[in-house]
């Protein structure tokens, strides 16, 4: 970890902290920019909270993924070593996404309601409990999309659009009860969705109706695991005959 830290963000000027801040910029200029330009979501909710709690958790999977992306060839050497294992290169970049993710959306979150633009949540436990079921299925989809790219390089061709499409329809714009009927039954189908529904309704209340079906998206998520782990298995070798 410490050498993945190094290498990714050196020694120089802020270091490690980029690890944090690099998460913080996006979601603050998407913040500021709603913002500024008044933006109106329909709703009596705060466009503050609204945009940090929905663009931190688009963050929290998006860039799993990203960073497991062809993590295996870049690290092809260490696995010469007896005691490194590719589920080592995984885990490594997942936790110091999920850290960085969540150094960020903590110390927004405290920035702004110590200027009064953010109340405290409601019910902080469901708030920490959607978080951590949006860690455990950008977990799962990042060792998915990781081993794949050891199996065929298509999948890093496919993994920007798809991420781009999946985007606007993740949640971080909208709350599910504003759609049409019809729609929500689309969008309730990706589990990234319901995590949020669960860490917003933690964090309004009863100000907003909420959908979400945790079973659904804990199915999902361990689904997604398991294929991860049997994708990972091999992967290592599968990367070395490419």
């Amino acid at each position: 970890m410490m050498r993945e830290v190094i290498t990714r963000f050196g020694r120089d000027n802020l270091g490690v902290l980029w690890l944090i801040a690099e998460p913080m910029v996006f979601t603050l200029g998407v913040t500021a920019l709603w913002s500024a330009i008044g933006a109106n979501h329909g709703s009596a909710l705060p466009i503050v909270a609204f945009a940090v709690t929905g663009y931190s958790s688009v963050l929290l999977w998006r860039n799993c993924g990203a960073r497991c992306l062809m993590a295996i060839d870049a690290n092809l050497p260490l696995l010469f070593h007896r005691n490194v294992k590719v589920i080592d290169i995984f885990i490594t970049r997942i936790v110091l996404e999920i850290a960085g993710a969540t150094g960020s959306f903590a110390i927004l979150t405290l920035i702004f309601m110590s200027i009064g633009w953010m109340k405290e949540p409601v019910d902080m436990l469901q708030v920490i409990f959607g978080w951590i079921m949006l860690a455990w299925f950008g977990s799962a989809l990042a060792l998915v999309v990781g081993a794949a790219t050891a199996y065929s390089d298509v999948v890093e061709k496919l993994w920007g659009p798809l991420t781009y499409l999946l985007f606007p329809l993740a949640g971080a714009a909208f709350m599910v009860d504003w759609l049409p009927p019809a729609f929500q039954k689309i969008v309730l189908l990706l589990p990234m969705v319901h995590g949020l529904e669960i860490l917003r309704g933690g964090y309004f209340g009863n100000v907003v109706k909420t959908h979400f079906d945790v079973g659904y998206m804990a199915s999902c998520s361990l689904a997604l695991s398991l294929v991860g782990l049997l994708l990972v298995r091999n992967s290592g070798q599968k990367a070395q005959e490419k």
